[in-house]
């Protein structure tokens, strides 16, 4: 349930380094204080569990992965939609006019390349593969 509450609008997100270890913080507390501590036989003494413990002993999957997942459903749904409603063209078409000086921003658009590249579907179009709802 707290699941809910800490995602709500994560289909929306640009992750910054800072936010990614955050949530990496706040996910392994949770499953600490679910878990608990171990006994340890040898020693005699409670022991916290180590990160990998944690993963090994949670079946969910990885916060990460339940972000990028609901960041590809939400853009297939959006070029579901057509070209005719604007969130759609927000999405795919390139603002024009002035561009600030500076490194340039992210986009929604390089955040899902990243996805689809660490799911394995970097070679691919994203909006043919959006477009492909088996996939």
């Amino acid at each position: 349930m707290v699941i809910l509450f800490v995602l709500y609008g994560c289909e929306t997100w640009l992750l910054t380094l800072k936010e990614k270890r955050r949530l990496r913080v706040f996910e392994n507390r949770v499953l600490r204080r679910i878990f608990g501590p171990k006994w340890d036989e040898v020693t005699g003494e409670w022991k916290k569990l180590h990160n990998e413990k944690l993963n090994d002993l949670c079946s969910s999957p990885n916060i990460f992965w339940v972000i990028k997942s609901r960041r590809m459903r939400c853009v297939g749904y959006v070029l579901h939609m057509g070209e005719i409603r604007r969130i759609y063209r927000v999405l795919v078409e390139k603002p024009e006019g002035y561009i600030p000086l500076g490194r340039p921003r992210h986009e929604s658009e390089d955040n899902i390349k990243i996805d689809l590249q660490e799911v394995g579907c970097g070679s691919m179009d994203w909006i043919d593969l959006a477009q492909d709802r088996d996939r």
